[in-house]
């Protein structure tokens, strides 16, 4: 009988949890990702896009699918389905946790500038600098246009996926997707000469936040959204070894499997590709390789290449 794991991914930490149990005898690990990402990284497992139609459709989901363990890997700002995973898993009962990294702690050297969400971000940011680098994501770009302030500025854009919205004559795109590494991001901010950063207080790799740190460069950080979910929070872990070991106490083994030989195989080939191996993922099948960086300045200018920093 196969045990089913359900990760709701969309991070490094739902790609590594993926690995770390994909093989495993007698589990199934499942990737369910948000779609909004057009190339994805690859996943080890068996992997479902696209939304579930909310809290009703998850239920549904899991009723029609008998996972024995949920685990929300999504971004810490995706607080949407983050609630909706808590609110579903309790009704479908089934035994759920939430796998967040921790947020980032300010340096000595550090100039932060705290503000609760992105219309407070837009607010403050004239005033910090001429030349700002945004990259805070899709989800706050609305503020940002709707600022007559940002509108006017030349605003450097780093995002995954092309912006659909019209964006001001001064703004520029560069699409990129890390890790990104500190001498990048250094010799980014120094070639776009930017004054200023906005980014979401996402955790994970700070090499943005060395560089500007460095630079003397100021930082307007987003806070944390609150998850709506009601009294349905899940149990939180804040690294993928902690996921392991709750799934682990639930009785899903995530020891690897051992060679008849006693020697450990080591992780499995999703673990083992290196960055510029990394293929498309599609749907449930995989294949192609596809490029992990693009540039495009917006309206007119079109390169194609690597991100700076990126490896």
């Amino acid at each position: 009988m196969t045990t089913t794991v359900l990760v709701l991914g969309g991070t490094t930490e739902g790609r590594e949890l993926a690995a770390a149990l994909d093989g495993r005898p007698g589990l199934q690990v499942v990737t369910s990702l948000a779609g909004r990402v057009q190339e994805p990284l690859p996943l080890a497992g068996p992997v479902r896009s696209g939304g579930f139609g909310g809290v009703d459709g998850l239920v549904a989901w899991l009723r029609a699918h008998h996972p024995a363990l949920l685990v929300d890997a999504t971004h810490p700002y995706a607080t949407r389905i983050t609630g909706a995973a808590a609110q579903a898993a309790a009704r479908a009962q089934v035994p759920a946790l939430r796998l967040a990294r921790p947020g980032w702690t300010p340096q000595v050297g550090d100039r932060w500038h705290r503000v609760p969400d992105a219309a407070a971000a837009a607010a403050v940011l004239p005033a910090l600098g001429s030349r700002p680098l945004l990259t805070t994501g899709h989800g706050g770009l609305p503020a940002f246009l709707a600022a007559d302030g940002c509108a006017r500025l030349p605003v450097l854009l780093r995002c995954v996926e092309p912006v659909a919205e019209p964006l001001p004559a001064p703004w520029r795109v560069l699409l990129a997707r890390g890790p990104f590494t500190v001498e990048g991001e250094r010799e980014l901010l120094h070639r776009e000469r930017i004054d200023v950063l906005v980014t979401r207080d996402s955790g994970g790799s700070a090499a943005k936040l060395d560089a500007a740190r460095e630079a003397g460069t100021p930082v307007v950080v987003l806070d944390r959204p609150r998850v709506a979910s009601g009294d349905r929070a899940l149990p939180q872990v804040p690294t993928v070894a902690a996921a392991l070991a709750w799934i682990d106490g639930r009785g899903v083994s995530c020891a690897p499997p051992r060679r008849s030989d006693g020697c450990d195989p080591g992780p499995g080939p999703a673990a083992q590709a290196p960055p510029g191996d990394r293929q498309r993922d599609r749907s449930l099948s995989r294949g192609g390789n596809a490029p992990m960086f693009r540039t495009i300045m917006h309206p007119v200018r079109h390169f194609h290449g690597r991100a700076p920093g990126a490896r």
